[in-house]
């Protein structure tokens, strides 16, 4: 893999190398008192720079307020190791905090963590988002010379296959999510609709990352699932505008449903933010089903 960081200017190699430093210190403090052996012998393996940063296609957008994320990955040795609320929320929180408010780093962090084992799983099943990190990703550390196991890329028709069967299920589910939403909405029951308009935009990030990749996070978190899913597919990003006070207001409201719509007092939304929403997340519908409809078309004929 590539370890070159000469395209990047030197105010992004010095961001690189606080990410690093709060990746350790968040790690170890989270490990420090392990008793079972697996856990004190827990180790992270790589840290690799992919997606933008790494292609050097970044987007900084003042004006716009889009500004593309440090894709990350962290491999560790212990498919345990990866859970993101054992280990890795407080690198999470220290990257949000250092990013918007000391402003320490110049773009957002989007952390995914896998063992060594399955990203060579992920590898071996020709998942063409871990292929294209191990061609393109540029390692910012590495324990010892341990690499990835050559790729086996997929043939043809089974990616389509694959890809397929996750548009389906994917961007199925997300539409019914929307459907009962806007009947929730004229119902009046606000909260339970935001939630399932959360619902709906998860799942329509889901379809497109797992359609065009093979592969998605397993999270809920709106706002790191639109990042991925914008920095393969660009035609996303006009969907939620980044300069404007009511868009960032819904959005923000939109991201607190997955909990709060559900569980707390406090939350509220308008009908004005909801009708909002409704009419962006129909956008997203619209585009995410473009963009996969093409892609399952350039790869029938390919």
């Amino acid at each position: 893999m590539k370890t070159d960081l000469d395209h990047l200017p030197e105010r992004k190699k010095r961001d690189l190398d606080r990410i690093v430093e709060i990746l350790f210190a968040e790690f170890e403090d989270a490990t420090a008192l392990a008793t079972q052996a697996w856990k004190k012998q827990g180790r992270i393996l790589k840290v690799i720079l992919y997606g933008s940063y790494a292609r050097g296609d970044w987007v900084a957008d003042p004006k716009g307020g889009y500004y593309s994320d440090y894709d990350i990955l962290v491999v560790v040795n212990d498919d345990r190791l990866t859970d993101p609320v054992d280990y890795w929320y407080k690198a999470e929180d220290s990257f949000l905090r250092e990013y918007s408010i000391t402003k320490r780093l110049s773009a957002p962090v989007g952390l995914i963590v896998h063992s060594l084992g399955d990203v060579n799983f992920q590898l071996s099943r020709g998942r063409p988002f871990f292929i294209d990190i191990v061609r393109d990703g540029i390692v910012l550390y590495e324990l010892g010379t341990q690499s990835f196991d050559p790729p086996k890329p997929l043939s043809p028709e089974v990616a389509r296959e694959e890809a397929q069967g996750y548009f389906d299920t994917w961007f199925n589910s997300a539409s019914q999510f929307l459907e009962m939403a806007r009947f929730g909405i004229g119902q009046g029951y606000n909260n339970i609709s935001a939630f399932q308009l959360h619902q709906a935009t998860e799942h329509f990030y889901h379809a497109v990352l797992n359609t065009l990749t093979l592969y998605s996070p397993k999270s809920h978190k709106i706002n790191f699932l639109r990042d991925k899913a914008e920095d393969i597919a660009r035609e996303l990003i006009p969907v939620w505008p980044r300069d404007e006070k009511l868009a960032r207001r819904c959005f923000e409201l939109l991201q607190q449903a997955y909990v709060n719509a559900r569980y707390s007092p406090h939350y509220k939304i308008s009908g004005e933010e909801l009708s909002w929403l409704v009419e962006h997340i129909e956008l997203l519908q619209a585009k995410v089903k473009a963009i996969a409809e093409g892609h399952l078309s350039e790869s029938l004929s390919s």
